[in-house]
């Protein structure tokens, strides 16, 4: 279900994060769906149980999950206060990282055909 690359410079907590994110907007991962536990999850990856307990507490911040004591953690359902905040903030962080490519050299035809590489790959990951 994961795949984590212990050797990218990207924290195995990120990885997670944004895999578990994927298959929650991909809808492999359905609304009140109860997430794997900390423990067992941290067995079947062979990683720490902390960097999985770190990974849930920054989905569960930012929406995407929420914790039920004693019970475990569930996809929550996608707020649409929450997500246009969310969108909001990205919009910014996005005009921030065009400027800077821009500013460093980058056109506009370069960053165009990254946003439809992404879409491509986007179409791909829902046919699989």
């Amino acid at each position: 279900m994961f795949t984590l690359d212990t050797r990218s410079r990207i924290p195995i907590y990120e990885q997670l994060i944004d895999q578990l994110k994927k298959l929650m907007m991909r809808d492999v991962m359905q609304v009140d769906e109860q997430l794997p536990s900390v423990r067992s999850l941290a067995q079947e990856l062979t990683i720490n149980p902390n960097t999985i307990q770190k990974a849930y507490r920054e989905l569960e911040r930012e929406g995407f999950i929420y914790s039920i004591p004693g019970k475990g953690s569930f996809v929550a359902p996608f707020q649409i206060d929450a997500n246009k905040e969310r969108l909001e903030m990205l919009k910014q962080d996005l005009e921030k990282i065009v400027s800077e490519i821009l500013f460093l050299g980058g056109s506009k035809d370069e960053l165009i055909e990254m946003i439809e590489k992404v879409k491509v790959a986007e179409r791909e990951d829902k046919h699989d």
